[in-house]
């Protein structure tokens, strides 16, 4: 029986790629230029710090970021902005976590938008993951085509699509 899964993963060398990018754009940036403007990538807790002088560098660096990450096509969906921090003098400080992984909340939202849609396909959550199933591949095209047209709060991958 034809399956596949609904997972929310990124690729870790695409974002450290482009965290790398805007580090070389803070360099060379007329703006950014001889400022003390940084950002670090942390594998290991999954999250990027930015640094900057002001509030101004500080959206210019984050733009940067939702750019860079853009032309590498990963979803700003994987991004979760937190507050900015004021540090000594007029430094800020802003994490960003990255999202991995579909909360019990979202998956079963999804289970629920799948039955509403009247295919007929059968879908069940498994951790933190959704798995569909139907007689015919079709269906499951189809069913992947219009959870592409909803908007979820979270990017969706698609894997392990068997016939």
């Amino acid at each position: 029986m034809p399956s596949f899964d609904i997972v929310n993963t990124f690729d870790m060398q695409e974002i450290d790629n482009a965290v790398n990018t805007v580090k070389r754009d803070i360099l060379t940036r007329y703006d950014l230029k001889g400022t003390d403007a940084d950002i670090k990538l942390n594998k290991t807790d999954k999250n990027i710090t930015i640094l900057a002088n002001n509030d101004m560098h500080l959206a210019a660096i984050r733009d940067m970021l939702q750019n860079r990450s853009i032309s590498r096509k990963i979803s700003l969906k994987t991004y979760e902005f937190l507050d900015e921090e004021k540090l000594s003098g007029m430094r800020v400080r802003q994490q960003v976590n990255l999202i991995e992984g579909i909360s019990k909340e979202i998956t079963s939202k999804i289970n629920k938008l799948i039955k509403a849609m009247k295919i007929k396909v059968q879908s069940q959550i498994q951790g933190d993951q959704l798995r569909v199933s139907a007689k015919k591949i079709d269906d499951l095209q189809r069913v992947i085509s219009e959870l592409e047209k909803l908007d979820i709060e979270i990017p969706l991958n698609y894997v392990n699509m068997k016939k």
